[in-house]
């Protein structure tokens, strides 16, 4: 019987884990000077929204879809944020310090994965945030799996 292969969010450690890395992560974004006026306006639930789309992201329930409005809501809050190329770096350390932080799995599968995603999906956000920023051909949140991205564009 052949054994199946954990979910990048399984891997992980599930929801509780999602949670506790953007809450970490929004802990440090508050503290930056570069990134805390991009996230001035933040709800004091969007680290646990971030959370969700992560989950989804990494092969867990669709919390995000079903309860905030899947892929479109997400794409309509970075519109027009004209996010630099310094704020999308600084994000991607900042997220990967609370990865350490928090204890995320230091395998290299995982690790991998975990970066690639990240690398990703905020360039992806950046490109998205852009004023002159085409209309997307995704509908759906995309699903990250093992060594692969994942099927279509955002």
């Amino acid at each position: 019987m052949a054994e199946s292969v954990p979910t990048i969010y399984e891997w992980a450690g599930g929801a509780e884990v999602m949670d506790r890395l953007t809450e970490e992560f929004y802990r440090r974004v508050r503290q930056d000077e570069l990134l805390a006026p991009l996230f001035q306006y933040m709800t004091d639930d969007h680290p646990h929204h971030v959370a969700l789309w992560l989950g989804e992201v990494f092969g867990g329930p669709p919390a995000y879809t079903e309860e905030l409005g899947g892929f479109h809501r997400m794409l309509k809050s970075h519109r027009g944020k004209a996010i630099e190329p310094e704020q999308r770096q600084r994000w991607v350390k900042l997220m990967m310090e609370a990865a350490d932080e928090i204890g995320l799995p230091t395998d290299p599968e995982f690790r991998s994965a975990f970066v690639a995603y990240i690398e990703w999906g905020s360039r992806r956000a950046m490109a998205n945030s852009q004023p002159d920023a085409p209309p997307s051909k995704r509908d759906t949140v995309p699903v990250w799996g093992w060594g692969q991205a994942p099927p279509g564009t955002a």
